[in-house]
């Protein structure tokens, strides 16, 4: 069973009552994104809140954080204003589909660790299916709506399995989102990438290509980029 919370340097997340809780993607998100140029953010399906809480430690940003399950909503709502940054985050109880249609507000970073099933049942927990189905939010839609939020120069930054990230990034480009940078995050030295992190914006230039290991030969034992890369957030770097 999932711990009820989960403790990092400077915050903790509890999760008891959202849909969907802190994982080893988010984080690993949270932490890859280039900030240096965002002096607005807006977190796409923020769950817990994680992500967004992320970026603010991380940065001076303002954030707009997202969420259109009323449980995960709450829960994110109470992580937020017990954090040091609650006077930088708003959190708004939407669909991406709504917000887009609501506000004019543009955004310099757009951040998301999007539902990517496609093919599998729905979970019988709507929470849950929200969370991780894409009937919840389309790939299309996700890049239509970053198309109508993106400042001139904003990116938009994602997290997906392999193949889902290929396709995103094929829809994006027809759209005028282009992939700037990508990492492929693979769990093992010898295993095949499981995720691809991807940035995208606007102008079209050549993407900048890495690979990111998390673990090496056994569970538990963290590469060396994996615990730099997250060191400002696991109590145990």
């Amino acid at each position: 069973m999932s711990n009820d919370y989960f403790r990092f340097k400077q915050f903790t997340i509890k999760q008891g009552g959202a849909a969907f809780k802190v994982t080893t993607d988010s984080v690993i998100l949270g932490a890859w994104t280039d900030l240096s140029e965002a002096e607005t953010v807006l977190d796409i399906g923020t769950g817990t809140g994680l992500l967004a809480l992320m970026a603010a430690q991380r940065s001076n940003s303002v954030i707009t954080a997202i969420e259109p399950e009323k449980g995960s909503f709450e829960q994110a709502g109470k992580n937020i204003s017990s954090s040091p940054w609650a006077g930088r985050i708003s959190l708004l109880n939407f669909s991406l589909q709504d917000y887009v249609a609501t506000t004019s507000e543009k955004f310099d970073l757009i951040i998301s660790n999007p539902p990517y099933f496609t093919g599998s049942l729905l979970n019988p927990d709507r929470g849950k299916a929200m969370a991780r189905h894409t009937t919840s939010l389309p790939a299309e839609t996700l890049i239509e709506a970053s198309l109508a939020l993106l400042s001139e120069h904003g990116s938009l930054n994602l997290i997906l399995p392999v193949e889902e990230g290929i396709r995103m990034t094929a829809l994006a480009a027809k759209g005028g989102l282009y992939c700037n940078r990508k990492t492929y995050v693979k769990p093992m030295f010898h295993l095949d990438a499981k995720r691809i992190l991807l940035s995208l914006g606007r102008t079209k230039c050549e993407c900048a290509e890495s690979t990111l290991v998390v673990e090496t030969e056994k569970r538990h034992s963290y590469s060396k980029e994996y615990i730099e890369l997250t060191r400002e957030f696991y109590l145990d770097r």
